[in-house]
Formats: structure tokens, sequence, C-alpha cells
């Protein structure tokens, strides 16, 4: 078998037709920036994770240093995330010539240990100058978004949101009520990026808040911190979301939900056969999740025993799609040398670049090719 992480042509076959249609539409209307497919794009997405507002911009990286940029995080300041995660989401903040201060990452689902948050936000010896937190949804497991807003009302501490992973996915409350991420923090943003739930065919993302000012604030900031054309109150940037991109999405949004449960049925099938088979002796998986807390936007796999490169090269050899999310650390990468981190500082963010591997999920994956995934890691433990 040759089966992929994530394959974009399945998915093409089965909305071929209206893509092809709604290219045309706009190739044939000359209408290709910031027009009325990214108009109901921003009005559709923003309803269906019941957010007031959203603003498309040209990817999930800009989304990230236009909403900082947005809240006047500069220099000097100190913003709090996670060490285990995309590039973006810290490059975002010394974009903004601010300073990252990372936090490790819980043992069960890698997303940032809110409680150690907490603990910088009380100790850190110069905490006046946190301005703001950028918790990641990692691999599309929702944070405990009540811990959350306990934190920025607590400590009046500015929220980023980083769901480039987590769209859709949801927080149940102590009530019963249902939480979105990217709601409970000043903005919320997401990546287009093919990859995603929710992906397009190139480069896309978005920005999510409930206040009206700063949504005029972003909304000014992507197009070269102009609210009238030609005439500049700031300096922004050149980020628009272009009607392709957001034609494409507006058909995937209509199919999301359904994309969603079918994620979320092939990893509550991985569970079962890893059971089947014996494995959970020598590996620990996510747990499924029926409730939208998890989307699965990656099926990670964390390896009691053996070696993963290793494993890896198994997988691979047998034609099985596989990635190591993530290989190394921010805080271990060159670039942010000059921050002072040194290895062992957070230990359970750098022994999950050692023992994690993710392996193929995504909506049009087969039963039996489930079952050869998980076969091949049987064998490579026999």
């Amino acid at each position: 078998m040759n089966i992929p992480l994530f394959d974009l042509t399945r998915q093409y076959q089965d909305i071929k037709k209206d893509v092809l249609e709604s290219l045309d539409n706009i190739f044939s209307s000359g209408k290709v920036i910031l027009g009325e497919n990214v108009k109901k794009l921003e009005s559709d997405l923003s309803k269906k994770i019941e957010s007031k507002y959203a603003c498309g911009v040209a990817n999930g990286s800009d989304a990230l240093l236009i909403a900082l940029h947005a809240l006047d995080i500069k220099n000097g300041d100190y913003v709090i995330t996670t060490p285990f995660t995309f590039f973006a989401t810290a490059s975002s903040i010394t974009r903004n010539n601010a300073t990252p201060i990372f936090v490790d990452v819980e043992e069960k689902y890698y997303n940032i240990d809110l409680e150690k948050v907490e603990t910088i936000l009380k100790t850190h010896p110069e905490k006046e100058k946190i301005k703001a937190i950028i918790p990641v949804h990692l691999f599309g497991k929702t944070l405990d978004m009540e811990k959350l807003k306990y934190l920025k009302n607590k400590y009046n501490i500015k929220i980023i949101e980083d769901c480039a992973q987590s769209i859709g996915s949801i927080w149940k409350s102590k009530d019963g009520n249902k939480i979105y991420s990217g709601t409970v923090g000043d903005f919320g943003t997401t990546s287009f990026f093919p990859t995603k739930n929710l992906g397009g065919y190139g480069d896309g993302g978005m920005i999510f808040t409930q206040e009206e000012n700063l949504q005029k604030r972003v909304k000014k900031l992507r197009v070269h911190g102009a609210a009238k054309k030609y005439f500049h109150d700031e300096i922004g940037y050149n980020s628009r979301l272009d009607e392709v991109q957001a034609a494409i999405l507006n058909i995937k949004l209509n199919m999301l939900d359904e994309f969603t449960e079918k994620r979320i049925e092939k990893a509550k099938r991985y569970d079962q056969l890893f059971k089947d088979l014996n494995l959970t002796d020598k590996i620990i998986y996510p747990d499924y999740i029926n409730d939208k807390t998890h989307v699965y936007h990656q099926y990670v796999i964390t390896l009691k025993k053996g070696n993963r490169n290793e494993l890896a090269q198994y997988l691979s050899k047998n034609g099985i799609g596989n990635s190591k999310y993530y290989p190394e650390c921010l805080h271990r990468q060159k670039c942010f040398e000059y921050l002072g981190y040194k290895t062992g500082d957070f230990p359970i963010a750098e022994k999950a670049t050692e023992n994690t591997i993710a392996i193929p999920i995504f909506p049009e994956l087969t039963d039996e090719e489930q079952e050869y995934i998980v076969n091949k890691i049987k064998e490579f433990y026999n």
C-alpha cells in the first residue's frame, strides 16, 4: 500500500465540480481580492464558531502577527507561549519586537500547561511586563477554556488563541455550555493551509474577535494600515485573503461537520485497533473523544517502547506516511539561542520531540488502510 499522511486528491474528487464552477465565476467577474467570497467566509465561519467578527488574511502566520500588533505588543513586552508548536507561534512574538516566555506542556495532549502558566504570572521577576499569552490548541485538542478565561480575567492578560489545528473544536463547560476554540481570547487565529481540517488550495488565514474595535484594527492592518484606500493611519501589512481560496473554503465549510465527524470516527477506530492488537503497553494514543473536544488535525502516538526514528523509517519503508510533530522544541532552535534557555528546561516538551509520531488521519482514510497501518506498527514491535 501507499498511504500518505494527508491526501488532498481524494477530497478534491468529491468537490471538483463545485470548485471549478466557483473558480470560473471568480475569473469571469475579475474580482480576485477581498470580494464577496471573502465576506461570505468571514460571516459564515464567525457564525459557525460563535465569534462576532472575523477578518481574512493571507496566512495563519500573519494572523498571529497582526493580532499581536493590534494588541500593541511591542519591544519590552513578554508573551507566554509553548515551546512545542509550529515556529510561527513564537516568531510572531519576536516579529513584534517582544520576547517569548516558554512554558512546558502537559503530558497527555501536549498542550501548554495552564497551571504552570499561572505560576509564571505570579512569580516571574518582571511579571508586570507579561502582556499576553498565546496558547495553542495542539493537534486539534481544545485547551481548558474555562481556565483560560479565568487567567484572562484574574491577571488582566491578553489572550491570542492559536487555533490553526483546532477549527470547530469545543470545550464543554461545567454547566454544559459549549465554548468554541478561538472565542475566549481577545483574538483567535487560524490557518487555511491545505493540510488543515478546513484547508484551501494555497495559503490563507483568519482572525476572530468578539470586540468591534479590535475587528476594525485588524481589518485596517491587513491593508497597509489604511481604513480608507491610500490614507494610512499606521504602518500595516499586505495580508489579504484572496477570492480563490475563500471560494474553495466556502465549499469546504459546508462540509466541515462531516469532515470532523469522519476524523473522530477514524480516531476511534485507531484506538480500538491498538487495543485489539495489544499495543497499549508499547504506545500511548490520544484517546477517542466524541464531543468535538478533539477534532484530530493530527493523530499523534507516543512511544513507550522502541525508537521513534526507527519506527518512522519502518513505516516509510512500508508506504505509510508519517511525520514528527515536532522534531525540535522552539527553545532549542538556533534563532532563539539568545533567550538563554537550555536543554532540560522543558522536559515534557523535549521528551515529546523524541517519542511522538503522527500517522495518517483524514476523512477519506479507509478501514483497510487503518488496519494495514496498525498491523505494520505491530510488526515493528515483533
